[in-house]
């Protein structure tokens, strides 16, 4: 993604795993330690544009899709992934564009037959906690055949 902004990575070369595709480079502690960086690094533009770390900065607001998916990784919550043919071979959550700007679905998603569907409240709701935490406002939704999503979007800063 050379020549693209580079406001949603922590370095050259970093990127989120937003659960769309196959895992991250790298494991452990190294992607553990580029995932914290990356998300101090937020935590960082926040208070210098916000005054405040408690609600998304502009850019967030702008790339709502690397910013959720970070804080939930940087939280550690698996992201789901999927294998170079489309097939989902990770279970964890899946963060998307939705059609309205700003908003983002999330999923958790898994392999058939994983069990990614019964444990999608749970799970969910652990996303909802991080991301409140984080100044997002996340509500849940029942899609097709009663799967479990959120609908995330940057918190509105208090009035006054």
């Amino acid at each position: 993604m050379a020549g693209e902004d580079d406001a949603g990575r922590a370095s050259a070369g970093f990127e989120v795993a937003t659960g769309t595709g196959s895992l991250p480079e790298g494991s452990g502690r190294g992607r553990e330690a580029a995932v914290q960086a990356a998300f101090e690094g937020l935590l960082q533009i926040r208070r210098l544009m916000n005054t405040s770390d408690r609600l998304p900065a502009e850019w967030e607001r702008r790339q709502p899709v690397r910013a959720v998916a970070l804080a939930l990784e940087a939280a550690g919550i698996s992201p789901s992934a999927t294998d170079s043919q489309g097939r989902r071979v990770a279970t964890g959550y899946c963060v998307g564009a939705t059609d309205q700007a700003g908003i983002v679905r999330v999923e958790w998603l898994g392999p058939p037959g994983g069990g990614a569907a019964y444990a999608a409240q749970d799970e969910l709701r652990g996303c909802v906690a991080v991301l409140g935490q984080l100044g997002w406002e996340a509500l849940e939704y029942r899609g097709p055949r009663g799967r479990r999503y959120l609908e995330v979007e940057p918190a509105s800063p208090p009035l006054g």
